[in-house]
């Protein structure tokens, strides 16, 4: 049985849906957007307005911080990418693998095409990871 990792709640655990593609939208814009921007990144994007209103509270809860840029704001995340990758990966495998890495890791391996060049790079790190110990 796959062991469970508990981990500490961060900003983005307490995020709606929406909230968390808003956020999605920022990053891959390169952590620096215009609502206009972020809107064209949303699946069914709600209006300019309600948008605008979604970045508010996303700056309220500490997530996103603002710039002025000419006539219009720019939007940042105020986590890290790396943060929000970890918290982003916990929710997927605790709600798609019911928390089992090694259900993620057979579905990734079995479900994808995988060149022996990139087979050897993820037994290194798999070497790598065993070798300084479990985490």
């Amino acid at each position: 049985m796959a062991k469970k990792t508990a981990s500490k709640q961060t900003p983005l655990d307490r995020l709606s849906r929406r909230e968390r593609e808003i956020m999605n939208a920022v990053f891959a814009a390169g952590n620096r957007a215009a609502a206009e921007d972020i809107r064209a990144r949303l699946t069914n994007p709600p209006s300019s307005s309600a948008v605008r209103a979604m970045l508010t509270r996303l700056e309220a809860k500490g997530v996103l911080r603002h710039e002025e840029d000419s006539l219009r704001y720019v939007y940042s995340a105020t986590v890290s990418p790396n943060t929000t990758r970890k918290a982003v990966l916990q929710q997927y495998l605790k709600v798609f693998f019911g928390g089992s890495r090694e259900e993620l890791m057979n579905t990734l391996l079995t479900q994808e095409s995988w060149s022996s060049d990139e087979l050897d790079a993820l037994q290194a790190q798999i070497d790598r990871v065993r070798k300084e110990g479990s985490r």
